[in-house]
C-alpha cells in the first residue's frame, strides 16, 4: 500500500522559516519523481515545487523561487521542503504527491502551514 505522510507543519511568523517532510512507503521512492502542492483557503490546488527521480532536477513556482528548497533522501525514503522567508500567502496546506506520468498518482493527507504574526 503506498503511503506518503507529511509532517512538519505549524504556525510561523512572516519571515520563519519551517521545513517539512514527506515519509514515504509502498513503492520504489527513488525511481519516483515528487512534487509538493499546496492549498490556500478557499483556493485551488497550487503546484509548488518538484523534484527528479535521482534529485538532480529541482523546479519551482514562481511564487516560491528562492525561498523554497525541495530536497529527497532516498536512503530515508523522505521527500522535504525547506521554506524560508515565508509570507502570509504561504498560508495552506501542503501536500506531497507522487507523479506517474502523465498524473499524480498518490498524495498525502497534508499538513497545515499558517504564517501569521
Amino acid at each position: 500500500e503506498v503511503q506518503l505522510v507529511e509532517s512538519g507543519g505549524g504556525l510561523v511568523q512572516p519571515g520563519g522559516s519551517l521545513r517539512l517532510s514527506c515519509a514515504a512507503s509502498g513503492f520504489t521512492f527513488s525511481i519516483a519523481a515528487m512534487s509538493w502542492v499546496r492549498q490556500a483557503p478557499g483556493k485551488g490546488l497550487e503546484w509548488v515545487s518538484r523534484i527528479s527521480s535521482g534529485g538532480g532536477i529541482t523546479t519551482y513556482a514562481d511564487s516560491v523561487k528562492g525561498r523554497f528548497t525541495i530536497s529527497r533522501d532516498s536512503a530515508k525514503n523522505t521527500l522535504y521542503l525547506q521554506m524560508r522567508s515565508l509570507k502570509p500567502e504561504d498560508t495552506a496546506v501542503y501536500y506531497c504527491a507522487k507523479w506517474e506520468a502523465p498524473a499524480y498518482d498518490y498524495w498525502g493527507q497534508g499538513t497545515q502551514v499558517t504564517v501569521s504574526s
